[in-house]
């Protein structure tokens, strides 16, 4: 017996690793130091930083690597792996400096593998992030076939002094359009599919001519371009929050002081129809909604009153819409305004 009759081709693996190797190479920054295949990977810290501190942070895309599978696209998944993780170091005012992840799977399928991969270093380029290694793991018994997982890390990289600004009473919310669900929420939305018999094939005429699967395939929205070129600028931002898991009352609340909580504006923003689709199909609360889905609001910045319209008028140059959605009330950490 050998390796391969147990179910694992590590030739399979070298050759996978020979094809991702143009992927991984467009990646790359001056801070790199040597290739692909070490047992790590090695990044010299960038110059012109007083007092740099590093950010890491580590994410997965939960369960809508389900529907990749189901309908055998792999090439956005990659995108939804970085943006999960970056946009959440971004949220301290850092840059992205390099990218790990961490690939498992019951038997190698290279071309859906070298698809995720190509996904990841797509993002990674996008934002100026050295996908700096990696790891496959093939896990024959694990995983059933044609099934894979994912997993991020990502390092960045801000000054201290970024580190200490604060949110103000008064301060203004704006919120960033979403691209859709992006990668939270796809338990619930998986089992409003299955309970009302849809399949990831079918077309809904309200939400345009591409499949269920293509659209819930959308890709996280990526927030690290517009928003390190905002802070170059010189917009004044005195916080951030990257709405993920919980959604709105879970994740706008993080970027808070003592003694503050948030008052949102009723009618804000135009929730996406994919958000009122899915609370119709699954008979799903508003309240439920709002604490499992982003709602069309991915991202957020808090800033002070007066910056509230040039903030707005830039991110409009970038091709990102903006709504102002609430402001700083004294408070005990709460969301105020949306609905129960």
């Amino acid at each position: 017996m050998d390796y391969r009759e147990a179910g694992v081709d590590v030739q399979a693996g070298r050759d996978f690793v020979q094809q991702i190797r143009g992927l991984v190479a467009k990646t790359q920054r001056p801070e790199v130091l040597g290739g692909l295949g070490g047992f790590a990977g090695y990044f010299e810290l960038p110059s012109g930083y007083q007092q740099p501190v590093l950010v890491s942070g580590t994410d997965g895309v939960g369960t809508k690597l389900k529907i990749a599978q189901a309908m055998g696209q792999h090439q956005t998944i990659g995108i939804d792996l970085v943006a999960m993780c970056v946009n959440d170091v971004l949220t301290s005012g850092a840059k992205p400096l390099f990218f790990l992840d961490y690939l498992a799977t019951g038997k190698l399928d290279p071309q859906a593998l070298v698809d995720v991969v190509a996904g990841i270093a797509r993002a990674c380029e996008e934002v100026g992030c050295a996908l700096l290694g990696g790891e496959t793991a093939e896990m024959p018994g694990f995983y059933a076939p044609g099934e894979y997982d994912l997993a991020g890390f990502c390092v960045g990289i801000v000054e201290k002094a970024r580190l200490s600004i604060e949110v103000n009473l008064g301060d203004v919310v704006i919120g960033l359009a979403s691209s859709g669900v992006h990668s939270n929420g796809f338990s619930l939305v998986r089992r409003i599919m299955e309970t009302k018999g849809w399949a990831w094939t079918d077309q809904v005429l309200e939400l345009g001519k591409k499949s269920l699967g293509e659209i819930f395939l959308t890709p996280t929205q990526l927030y690290v371009a517009p928003v390190q070129a905002a802070l170059q600028a010189g917009l004044e931002i005195h916080g951030m929050a990257h709405i993920t898991g919980g959604g709105l009352p879970e994740n706008l609340p993080r970027c808070l002081g003592s003694d503050q909580s948030i008052a949102i504006e009723s009618g804000a923003w135009a929730v996406p129809e994919l958000f009122d689709w899915l609370q119709f199909q699954g008979e799903v609360s508003p309240a439920a909604m709002y604490e499992t889905f982003n709602m069309g609001i991915g991202y957020c910045l808090i800033v002070p009153p007066a910056e509230a319209q040039a903030a707005q008028a830039f991110f409009q140059v970038q091709g990102l819409r903006s709504d102002i959605i609430g402001s700083v009330i004294s408070g005990n950490g709460e969301l105020l305004g949306l609905p129960t």
